[in-house]
């Protein structure tokens, strides 16, 4: 059975047979009265034919329409007139006719809309050639360019090339320190050690005297001297710092080549002479001190430090050992800057 659409006449119930009405009481519920059927209707008098069919006559065994309760809509018409004859079996052939008809109907229905269809697309198509300004004469001329490809009265769009040579490493700072061919910034103590202060790791020193010349062995103590001259140290360049009571002198000796530099250092004995003066008093005289050496390029740089009082100097005392630390590091860390701006400096000239 469907909804909404007309419906098949049915063959009357039977007293107590389930039908498709639905009787007072809701969907599903027994309705009142013996009986009375469960179903998809509404109570007697629904969609379909009301409640049992009963009696005689002009009633629906008699083959005439049933009579409507009291207040009960009149029932439905019968949807295909004169199917039925004049008893109770169908009229086969009216009903084949009218089953043919619906098939003409929805077959003339079907061509139509294919129809509508067709119309519809050759609209589009020809609304989209308009809109785009072009016609679609691909293939009475035989196709046209592809899309990407060149037109033989057109040039190729040149291809970006790529150069196979990998460019140059940038200059190494460490070469415009060990070559004295390159190293020729100015160097002053002023430039080595500026400003009248530095911190380390968070450790204030206050900035003392400062000297630079070009004999050596004068500022040096014991034998060290000695070996800078032999290996043909050029310049000393020197600075005293003081904190909490511990002065370290730095010195910064110059030579024509890293290789000897690095001899310099190996053969270090004594130490660089502690520089006084600027506020700093006497210091590692007639006392033991804290000496150390190092290099890096063709600079070798020592560090003398003691207390201030002429304290002797113990493993113990483990803040001259830091302040010597920290000043040996600022003196590698000023001589390599300095071959650092060197190396910049040559990256952005012409032709490099």
């Amino acid at each position: 059975m469907s909804f909404g659409g007309p419906q098949w006449p049915q063959e009357p119930r039977q007293q107590g047979q389930q039908g498709y009405g639905q009787q007072p009481g809701g969907h599903g519920q027994q309705g009142q009265g013996q009986g009375q059927g469960q179903g998809y209707g509404q109570g007697a008098g629904g969609y379909g034919y009301p409640g049992p069919y009963s009696g005689s006559g002009s009633g629906p065994r008699g083959g005439g329409a049933p009579a409507p309760f009291p207040g009960a809509p009149a029932p439905a018409p019968d949807p295909f007139p004169g199917a039925r004859g004049g008893g109770s079996t169908p009229d086969w052939s009216a009903l084949a006719d009218a089953s043919a008809s619906r098939n003409r109907r929805r077959r003339r229905l079907m061509i139509g809309g294919g129809v509508l269809a067709t119309l519809l697309v050759g609209a589009i198509v020809a609304t989209a050639v308009v809109a785009t300004g072009k016609k679609d004469d691909t293939a009475k001329n035989g196709g046209g360019t592809p899309t990407g490809a060149v037109s033989p009265t057109e040039a190729p769009s040149p291809e970006p090339t790529f150069s196979s040579v990998a460019p140059p490493p940038p200059p190494n700072p460490k070469d415009y320190i060990s070559d004295p061919k390159k190293d020729k910034a100015p160097l002053t103590a002023e430039g080595l050690f500026p400003g009248t202060k530095l911190t380390m790791s968070g450790r204030p020193y206050k900035k003392g005297a400062t000297s630079a010349t070009t004999n050596c062995a004068a500022v040096t103590q014991g034998g060290l001297g000695t070996v800078l001259k032999k290996n043909g140290c050029q310049r000393m360049l020197r600075a005293t710092y003081v904190r909490d009571g511990v002065a370290v002198t730095v010195g910064v000796a110059v030579f024509p080549s890293e290789a000897a530099a690095l001899k310099a250092k190996e053969q270090a004995v004594g130490g660089i002479a502690p520089l006084v003066g600027a506020g700093v008093g006497d210091f590692c005289h007639a006392t033991v001190c804290l000496r150390r050496s190092n290099s890096i390029g063709r600079y070798a740089y020592f560090t003398q430090a003691g207390f201030t009082n002429g304290k002797k100097v113990t493993t113990s005392d483990q803040g001259v050992f830091r302040s010597s630390d920290d000043l040996g590091t600022f003196a590698f860390n000023q001589i390599y800057a300095r071959g650092k701006s060197q190396a910049s400096a040559a990256a952005g000239a012409p032709g490099q």
